[in-house]
């Protein structure tokens, strides 16, 4: 059984919600690093940046003259070994290095790549200077933005998910000048909204969110979180799960932002998953044994069989929601990359905990939270008898 924190976690998914390594990579996902999207029945959203969407008012740019260096054989040879298909993460970063080195530093493509990567490998310190190299030689306001706004998303993950005061106050200003370049891009106001917050700016993260909720569309998995945050911006300086909504086996939809003050227990599993067999009694119990309390238990499946699945379920008698992630978005965003894992979230959709492997004391997590909920449930229905009681 291994335990990780959920700071740690946070950037996982963070950014797995960003990196696109897990569907496939071209420079597109580079640049289209979090923008919202919503995929078959399952929807998340990773708070990170997409300046992709300045291209659209930006059309008319003129398109630069190609750079010397692109003419160069030996340039040309390693753009394109740092392009082939199936190579693991350290050693694709490492060529596109390599080709930027030939570049003399000048490869636009090129720190774009590496920016991403380094950001998908939680390198925050090597991604701000990537970033500051980028907007140095950048012509273009798409790569201006893309510089400011993943310079300011590392600079928000520096000191371990706890950026000092001049950090923050550095992320906040370079999300600032990426959203002067994309004003109407909601993803960085978000983001903005967020640093804001953290900065205990709580008026001026009021107003970020609330334009948020006016770009963003009513089926946008965040926007309930967006609306929480506008009630309470505290939240927002929160480790918040990644928010998704998806349809289960039975056609339930659930959302993570309106589970209505229940405390969640995501179960990342397969049927073919021999830890996950074990683990299964363990889910079982805790399903049955919080079923009246304000608990909710998400079964999240990585088959790919369907028909198989369903036989799983119905045989072991896993009454309790069940989905699977056929895409695997919704695992990527999640940081799931082995299984069983369990993910503990609190009444406020912040996570609390993350344990991998079978043994593990999921129990033990979820008594906590839930003992928390029925104390707060408690203490609101004395506080409404009161008002009650006044009137």
């Amino acid at each position: 059984m291994r335990t990780v924190t959920s700071r740690r976690l946070l950037a996982l998914f963070c950014l797995f919600g960003y990196v696109g390594a897990l569907r496939g990579y071209s420079l597109s996902d580079a640049l289209a690093v979090s923008t919202p999207a919503a995929a078959g029945t399952s929807q998340t959203t990773s708070t990170a940046v997409s300046p992709s969407t300045v291209a659209a008012g930006n059309s008319a740019q003129a398109k630069p003259a190609a750079p010397t260096y692109a003419d160069d054989p030996k340039f040309q040879k390693a753009l394109t070994s740092a392009k082939e298909a199936r190579i693991m993460v350290d050693e694709r970063l490492a060529r596109w290095k390599n080709a930027n080195k030939i570049s003399k530093n000048q490869c636009v493509e090129c720190l774009h790549q590496i920016i991403f990567w380094q950001m998908h490998k939680l390198q925050w310190k090597d991604a701000i200077g990537s970033a500051n190299q980028l907007d140095l030689i950048a012509t273009t306001r798409n790569d201006k933005c893309f510089a400011e706004a993943q310079r300011g998303a590392a600079l928000m993950h520096s000191n371990n998910d706890e950026p000092k005061p001049e950090q923050l106050k550095e992320a906040e200003s370079s999300m600032r000048s990426a959203l002067e370049l994309a004003p109407k891009d909601a993803n960085l106001i978000y983001l903005e909204g967020r640093a804001l917050a953290m900065m205990n700016r709580d008026d001026e993260a009021k107003t970020m969110f609330q334009k948020y909720l006016d770009l963003a569309k009513m089926s946008d998995p965040y926007r309930t979180r967006a609306e929480h945050f506008v009630e309470n911006p505290k939240l927002a300086a929160m480790q918040m799960a990644p928010a998704f909504t998806l349809t289960t086996s039975e056609g339930e939809e659930m959302s993570l932002d309106n589970m209505n003050g229940k405390v969640v227990l995501l179960d990342f599993w397969a049927t073919w998953c021999g830890p996950c067999k074990e683990s299964l009694p363990d889910i079982q119990r805790i399903a049955k044994k919080f079923a009246d309390q304000p608990l909710v238990v998400l079964s999240i499946s990585i088959d790919r069989d369907d028909i198989a699945w369903k036989n799983f379920i119905a045989k072991n008698n896993m009454t309790w929601p069940q989905y699977r992630d056929a895409d695997g978005k919704l695992s990527a965003a999640y940081g799931a990359s082995s299984i069983p894992r369990f993910f503990t979230i609190d009444t406020d959709g912040a996570l609390q905990s993350v344990k991998v492997g079978s043994n593990s004391d999921v129990e033990g997590e979820v008594k906590k939270l839930v003992k928390k909920a029925l104390e707060a449930e408690k203490k609101k229905a004395k506080e409404s008898e009161r008002t009650t009681a006044g009137g």
